[in-house]
């Protein structure tokens, strides 16, 4: 989408007339400085476009920073908020939750703050399931545990159901921490609200492992995912390079975006073969794969490869497409499937070989963040709740250009990063790697 075309603009509840209460419980500084609207980002920084108006005389797209504002529109003595997390387990979730009830409570003075059990299913009245009340003692240590304290869940629900579950709890501000289709339900759950006059603002923090959110330069959790990826690589390479033939398959995740498979490949520099699903390559022929495995193998003795576990999914074209609870297409296992590609080539050549396959996967979901995605947790919880208790609504928190913003979640809608395959971030991992084209044409 061009940049020209952008529509930055943030929807608020009403007029914030309420002086802030944070820079009264901020101790130790010299001085507080609040964020006004004025202050922007600007989404392009290149030169040639962020130095200039454009045609019609308006400067170029920005977005809102991200921080606290001098006047807020909640009164935290009455206001009740609420946390929801949807879709799959990540490192930082616990973390998101912690700095949200902590930053509500003591800075804002905050005193009734709920978790929706289990995702959006939580609001549904027929799963019966109770809200958790989170408070500092609630969630001061959670950042040391993987997973979620409050559950999560896939798939859609009636989105009147949940608003009239909000209505009846009397609830100001939801916070929903989830990938796309999570930010998708948001941003109509926005709509409804506003459509029925009601007062309840609805800030996304987005949360996918695979960093492919649209318009975002950084995710929750893949700091984490590309860390022990890299440990997955090492084992990898140490097997591989103990046997004769060895080689070590490691499958990653990044279902549509292949940003943790290159990063973990060039953060490990042990990988020959790096597959993504924005990178098309073939398994036969004299430029494609196996082939290339084996000259590699004959060359060195050993190899290491890394794939997405979105990439190659057009060697299943001919199966049958089954969907998960949030409509997703489910992937076949391309590790599984090259293993054995891999094994019937070199058994039909009569070469031996030793392959280890590594699936690290839902052992790194459920991992507690590390100290990186800690911190950048801390940041986005803590903006989340100073642009709800602003009254703003129908936004996320989101990184661009080194800073926290707001963007408005209509800009995500149905769209998704990918690895750009002439951009640095493949360039340099084929440089890593030394993998020429795998395409026969």
């Amino acid at each position: 989408m061009p940049t020209e075309t952008l529509n930055t603009n943030i929807t608020t509840l009403g007029d914030a007339r309420i002086p802030s209460p944070v820079h009264k419980r901020v101790h130790g500084t010299n001085g507080f400085a609040f964020v006004s609207e004025a202050d922007r980002v600007l989404i392009d920084v290149t030169v040639n476009r962020a130095c200039k108006p454009l045609a019609d005389g308006t400067l170029p797209p920005s977005y809102e920073l991200a921080g606290p504002r001098e006047r807020i529109y909640f009164d935290p003595s009455k206001l009740k908020c609420a946390l929801v997390t949807c879709g799959g387990l990540c490192p930082g979730l616990n973390d998101i939750i912690r700095s949200i009830v902590l930053e509500l409570h003591y800075g804002y003075g905050v005193r009734n703050i709920s978790g929706v059990r289990y995702g959006l299913r939580g609001f549904i009245p027929r799963y019966g399931y109770d809200m958790m009340d989170l408070t500092p003692s609630e969630v001061v240590n959670i950042h040391e545990r993987g997973g979620v304290v409050i559950g999560s869940s896939r798939g859609p629900q009636d989105v009147e159901e949940i608003v009239d579950t909000l209505e009846r709890m009397n609830i100001g501000i939801l916070f929903m921490i989830g990938g796309g289709g999570t930010l998708q339900a948001a941003t109509h759950l926005a709509d409804a609200i506003l459509q029925r006059g009601l007062r309840t603002s609805i800030v996304g923090v987005p949360k996918t492992i695979d960093n492919d959110i649209y318009m975002v330069s950084r995710s929750f959790g893949f700091d984490t995912a590309v860390e022990v990826s890299t440990r997955a690589i090492v084992s990898a390479s140490n097997e591989a390079e103990g046997y004769p033939n060895g080689i070590g398959l490691i499958k990653l995740m990044g279902r549509h975006s292949g940003f943790i498979a290159a990063t973990a490949t060039l953060a490990q520099q042990d990988v020959n073969f790096v597959l993504i699903p924005e990178v098309d390559f073939d398994l036969d022929g004299p430029q494609g794969l196996l082939h290339t495995l084996e000259v590699r193998l004959a060359d060195r003795g050993h190899a290491v490869i890394v794939v997405a576990e979105g990439a190659g999914q057009k060697f299943f074209a001919g199966q049958a497409k089954e969907l998960d609870l949030s409509g997703n297409v489910k992937l076949k296992d391309i590790g599984l499937f090259l293993k054995q590609e891999i094994i019937a080539y070199f058994t039909e050549r009569n070469i031996q070989i030793s392959i280890k396959y590594i699936d690290p996967s839902y052992m790194i979901r459920s991992l507690p963040a590390n100290a990186n995605d800690r911190v950048f947790c801390n940041f986005l919880g803590r903006n989340a709740v100073h642009a709800g208790m602003a009254g703003k609504t129908d936004l996320l928190i989101g990184n661009c250009n080194n800073h926290f913003v707001h963007v408005p979640m209509k800009l995500l809608a149905g769209k998704r990063k990918h690895v750009d395959p002439k951009g640095m971030l493949w360039r340099s991992a084929l440089e890593a790697t030394g993998q020429p084209s795998l395409k026969n044409d």
